[in-house]
This record gives structure tokens, sequence and C-alpha cells, in this order.
């Protein structure tokens, strides 16, 4: 029988980094369901009120040189190198408040950005499912996380900024309420760790920042598949199936997102390469994921219905 169980963010949970030697804060069997509470990724205390967004007031598990506000690491028995993690996201439930920021970057300064820059303090109202910055505008709130992976199985501590073929900090916002994300195991127990809540983003999170937001409920099932190669992200999505590219540039994500992509059609029609990559040219989009992480990502989705 399934168990289910509960993190909360404190001095043993919350961390700024990925890295294979970090002990475990739980250990589940596949199958099992794990409840969570996440910090933002700025490792805030609270709200934001005024001044630059690197003086906010943050938690006091912070230190120098962390990235992401992570909680974990969780550890999946049986979980091997060869082997896929399943993590289904079942809810995600942003909190009273979130902010987002032009932080100093190469791409903002080719904005012509100049430091310090914006920052939008926005009320989430998730009885509406929107949100509302000081300035009076309003969007409409579709919630994720943006870190969710296991560590590299080199020796770390290793940042939690770039993404990786293993997961981390994806920023894919597909990756809704209701998708499952599959991801190749890269160390023994998978040690998964998230974090990073966006309670709203656009495709490439062009300033750098989301809607950056705590999540007062995260609920995440966890499991193991067998007989499935993978060689980077994929998920299952409520818009269909998502396969994700990574690289230096958008053409080498692109490529690795349509590679993937063409080895699943092949895996769920049946068919061979050459006709799963006519198929893909007809049925399949090109979207970029994010263009801000150093490593750039692209994600090819294959609408629901899209091949019958």
């Amino acid at each position: 029988m399934a168990n289910t169980f509960f993190l909360e963010p404190g001095d043993e949970t919350l961390h700024g980094f990925f890295s294979s030697d970090l002990p475990p804060v739980l250990t589940v069997d596949p199958g099992d369901s794990v409840r969570l509470r996440t910090l933002d990724a700025w490792w805030s205390s609270g709200p934001y009120i005024n001044g630059p967004i690197a003086e906010r007031p943050r938690v006091p598990q912070h230190r120098d040189g962390y990235g992401h506000a992570l909680i974990g690491p969780i550890a999946v028995r049986g979980a091997r190198p060869g082997l896929v993690l399943s993590i289904h996201v079942g809810s995600l439930v942003p909190d009273s408040w979130g902010t987002s920021a032009t932080p100093q970057s190469e791409l903002n300064s080719r904005y012509g950005i100049a430091d310090p820059g914006a920052v939008h303090a926005w009320q989430l109202d998730t009885a509406t499912m929107t949100g509302r910055n000081q300035h009076g505008h309003t969007v409409g709130l579709r919630p994720f996380l943006g870190v969710m992976g296991m560590p590299p199985p080199e020796e770390g501590p290793h940042p939690t900024f770039p993404p990786r073929w293993h997961g981390g900090n994806l920023d894919c916002k597909e990756l809704v309420a209701g998708s499952t994300l599959f991801l190749p195991v890269s160390v023994e127990g998978a040690l998964l760790s998230v974090g990073d809540g966006h309670a709203a983003q656009g495709d490439g999170e062009i300033s750098g920042t989301a809607i950056e937001c705590p999540m007062t409920q995260v609920d995440l099932t966890l499991d193991l598949h067998h007989g499935w190669k993978l060689d980077g992200p994929v998920a299952l999505t409520p818009s269909g199936w998502v396969t994700l590219g990574l690289g230096d540039t958008l053409d080498e994500a692109t490529f690795q997102a349509l590679d993937s992509m063409f080895a699943l059609i092949c895996r769920l029609h049946r068919i061979s390469r050459p006709d799963a990559i006519l198929l893909a040219s007809v049925a399949v989009d090109i979207r970029v994921t994010q263009i801000v992480n150093g490593v750039v990502g692209a994600h090819a989705m294959l609408p629901w219905g899209a091949i019958r």
C-alpha cells in the first residue's frame, strides 16, 4: 500500500546546491507520495516590500553561494542509474505573494536595462488564479516548479542554475499539476530535490525570472520504470507529450528535443525513425523553454490527438 509523507522547509531539508553526498532527509518506496512546502527561489522570508531585490530578507538557512532554495533530497528505494524516475505532480498551490525582477545579466544588458532595473511585487489569488502587481497589471496563473531533479553523478557540490539531463532547473512551464516528469536516474537512490515555484511564466523566461513564489502545497508521487532508455527529460502533460533538450545554443537544444521526440513517437506508435520524423514534421511544435540559465532549453510538444 502506498504511503504519503510530509516535508517542511527547515534546517535539515533546505539546501542551495546539488550533491550526491547530501544524505536523504526522506526515503520512500516506488509509488509513495510526498506533500511538501517550498520557499521562493530567493530564500525569502516574506513578500517583497521595497529596495534592491538582492537585499530582501531571507530565512536563516540561506548561505552565501547558494542557488535556488531546494527541499530534499528524497531517496527512492531501488533507484539506480539505468532506470527512469517518474515524478507525478498532483497539486501545486502558490502562496499569496510572488516577485519578478530584472536581475543583472548579459541578456538584460542587451535589452537596455541598467541596474537596478525593475521589480514587480505580485498579489496572488488562487481562487481566481490571477496575479496583480503594484502597477495594477493582472495576469493568469499557471503554477509549476522550476526545479525538479537529481544531483550529477560526479562529486559535488554543483550549482542549481544550469539544467541537466537528469533534471534540475528546467523552467518548463508545461510541468503544471497533472503532469508526470520522467528523468533518467543519475545516482543511487535518485536523491530528488525540488523548488523554485513559479506562479506564471512565459516560454523563454525572458527576463531571468518568472513570478517567483513560495508553494504552500506541492503533491508529488514518485515511481521507477524499467526498460525505458532515456537520455534526457520527457514529460506527459495536460497539453500532450513534451521532450526537453538542453545545450549551449538553441540549435543544439532543439536537436536534442527533437531526437528525443523521434524516439518517443517510435515507441508510442511502433514505427520506424524516418516515419516518426515525417509525422513530427506535421504534428510536433518546437518551443523555447528558457534562454537565461547558461545552458539553454528547447522543448518539442506533441499535442494530444495530433497523431491518431
